[in-house]
């Protein structure tokens, strides 16, 4: 019996189904979005990254409160002078002869600084001194006649007596006598006033002599040899001559805003330009009442006394002057900075309190004095706020009335901090910078 072997039936093969190619189009929109979302997912993990980065190291300065003077100034400019300046000038009018006193001499009192050509006042003492004489020489004339007439009248006197001479020579004779006396007495005015303009006369001469009312410093020539001067309209200024310049003040021209707080007594300082590192101090001598009026603004004079024995100040000099209004000695402060400090956000975040603008910049409103305000002291490396009075601010440092501060606490005046570059400026993110935040 024949057997035939069978072979297992092989399965039939299936030609695999192809899906139908997508068009050119399709796969072009599914690429374009692919290719948004790659920059997005980066940009989202770099901003995760930089929202849970490790803060920056913070670097705090600080100064430490303690004990000292605080001093409060008002500023203001004003020029240095004599105390005493005395203007020499001529009451005469002439051609100057002789100039005999320059600059920066140093003069007495009744001293001769300039001449003038006195031939003219000469002449004119001469001329008066001759009327005087002629007027002295008629009265002399008239005394004589006077008598002369009183004899006569007395004699016409007893004579109508005995009638030997009659009544109208007697009334006569009387009218004589009293014209005689009317006449002298008109005689000793004539002379008075002779006399009077001889003096006048030699006091212009004397004038032709300029002399130095004080002992002093000349300060100002304003006259040559050979110039005419006039004083027929106003005294013209020749010499303007400083009493003592070992004794200076200052004119200081203070606003309006500040005159009240300005005393009589108070010290002031003082610097010029020709001296910048030397400080010059006096005190406050006068506050004059009289306003100063410079386009609408108001100003006072205010006059402090110095003392110049080197006299290394001069008139006219510049100073830019502060005079102390008020201040305070022993007292516990703090760098007036210190109370404008705002800390960072990320500084303010590890106190738990609020900060503002968290840019570490300054509050929009500074501790006035005697107001309450806000200090940051450093305790334990953590900044911790500690709310204070503030008193007397002298513009560096400000008096503290109270307050759980103490002499010794480290008072935070700013930050400085390394902190990543870029951000907004679109640098690496790799950069490191140091930023001092107040």
């Amino acid at each position: 019996m024949t057997e035939v072997a069978q072979h297992p039936t092989a399965a039939p093969v299936t030609a695999p189904v192809t899906a139908p190619a997508a068009p050119p189009r399709a796969r072009h929109r599914r690429g374009r979005r692919l290719g948004w979302l790659v920059p997005v997912l980066i940009l989202a993990g770099g901003t995760a990254w930089w929202l849970t980065r490790p803060a920056a190291p913070v670097t705090y300065v600080t100064a430490a409160a303690d004990r000292g003077a605080v001093t409060s100034t008002i500023s203001a400019t004003g020029t240095v002078n004599p105390v005493v300046t005395v203007t020499v000038g001529s009451y005469v009018s002439g051609v100057i002869a002789q100039v005999l006193c320059d600059f920066n001499d140093t003069v007495t009192q009744g001293q001769v600084c300039a001449r003038i050509d006195d031939r003219t006042f000469r002449t004119t003492v001469a001329q008066a001194q001759s009327d005087l004489d002629l007027a002295r020489a008629q009265l002399a004339k008239d005394q004589a006649g006077l008598d002369y007439a009183q004899a006569n009248y007395d004699r016409n006197l007893q004579m109508v007596k005995t009638s030997t001479v009659s009544q109208d020579a007697v009334d006569l004779a009387k009218s004589s006598f009293q014209q005689a006396q009317a006449q002298l007495q008109v005689d000793q005015a004539t002379i008075e006033q002779k006399q009077a303009a001889l003096d006048a006369a030699n006091i212009n001469l004397d004038y032709t002599q300029i002399k130095s009312p004080v002992a002093g410093t000349v300060i100002l020539r304003n006259v040559t040899a050979g110039q005419t001067v006039a004083s027929s309209l106003t005294t013209p200024t020749l010499f303007l001559i400083a009493q003592d310049l070992t004794q200076m003040q200052v004119d200081v021209n203070v606003s309006e805003s500040d005159i009240g707080q300005v005393k009589a007594g108070e010290d002031a300082s003082f610097s010029v330009n020709a001296y910048p590192a030397r400080v010059f101090t006096g005190k406050v001598k006068e506050v004059r009442q009289s306003p100063q009026s410079v386009q609408n603004v108001i100003t006072y004079d205010v006059v402090v006394a110095v003392a110049n024995a080197d006299l290394a100040l001069r008139p006219g000099m510049t100073a830019s002057a502060k005079i102390v209004v008020d201040q305070r000695a022993d007292v516990l402060r703090v760098p007036s900075k210190a109370l404008r400090y705002q800390p960072s956000t990320v500084v303010a975040g590890t106190t738990g309190r609020p900060a503002g603008t968290g840019q570490g910049t300054a509050a929009s409103t500074e501790a006035s004095p005697g107001t309450r305000g806000r200090l940051w002291v450093l305790r334990d490396g953590k900044p911790v706020p500690v709310f204070v009075h503030s008193g007397l601010d002298d513009g560096t440092n400000t008096e503290i009335l109270s307050g759980k501060l103490a002499a010794g606490d480290a008072v935070i005046l700013g930050e400085s901090s390394a902190s990543r570059s870029g951000g907004s400026s679109g640098g690496s993110a790799r950069g490191s910078a140091l930023r001092f935040r107040p």
